[in-house]
């Protein structure tokens, strides 16, 4: 068994105590090998430049890079790279962000300790891994209008408290065009009101309060 293939694992995560959780299943694997881990979007690519990771776990919400953005950038240089999202977020818009990015799984973090190990093996043998939690998220919003970036400026803005005068100063845009802003929010997120497309819009992963 010493000659046998081992799967060869990259760690990318921000948190050290959740890295130490995860390298110490790997670990315990006979078929699984940890060579290197990284703490951002940027590092995770140096780390892969230098070991090439038959699977990368990449987190999502990192400072300096995010993981979507490091992501993109593995994949641009090495095509056949497969990565595995680790979030503890629910939302749609990150999933399918991470999916048109390049990711072959996505896990949340609370399924970590049940699925990490068989997920690994699975994108190894070349297919995907979507939980079915996630996936019926986003079957549930594949016709819905995405929020423009523009939009998504403006609803930082409206979770943080801030008034359509004030948004309107700040984007350097006429009020009116705040307003129509609003109501494209209110009715693509089907909110009843700011709050309402605020609060739908943490959930579905279009801002992020962390």
């Amino acid at each position: 068994m010493s000659g046998a293939r081992k799967i060869r694992i990259l760690v990318v995560d921000d948190h050290p105590f959740l890295r130490e959780g995860i390298v110490g299943a790997i670990n315990s694997q006979s078929d699984m090998v940890l060579i290197g881990e990284a703490s951002n979007g940027q590092e995770a690519i140096e780390q892969f430049r230098l070991h090439r990771p038959d699977v990368t776990l990449m987190d999502l919400q990192m400072p300096t890079m995010n993981g979507t953005d490091a992501i993109i950038a593995i994949r641009g240089e090495f095509p056949a790279a497969r990565v595995v999202v680790l979030t503890a977020y629910k939302g749609d818009v990150q999933a399918l962000r991470a999916f048109k990015a390049g990711a072959v799984g996505y896990l949340l973090k609370n399924m970590l300790r049940k699925e990490l190990l068989d997920t690994i093996r699975i994108v190894d043998s070349g297919r995907r891994r979507i939980p079915p939690e996630i996936a019926r998220e986003l079957g549930e919003h594949v016709v819905d209008d995405e929020l423009s970036e523009r939009e998504i400026e403006v609803l930082k803005l409206i979770s943080a408290g801030t008034s359509n005068k004030i948004i309107a100063s700040q984007l350097s845009l006429a009020e009116t065009t705040i307003k129509t802003h609003v109501q494209n929010i209110l009715l693509k997120l089907d909110a009843n009101d700011r709050t309402h497309a605020v609060t739908i819009a943490i959930k579905r992963g279009y801002i992020d309060l962390g």
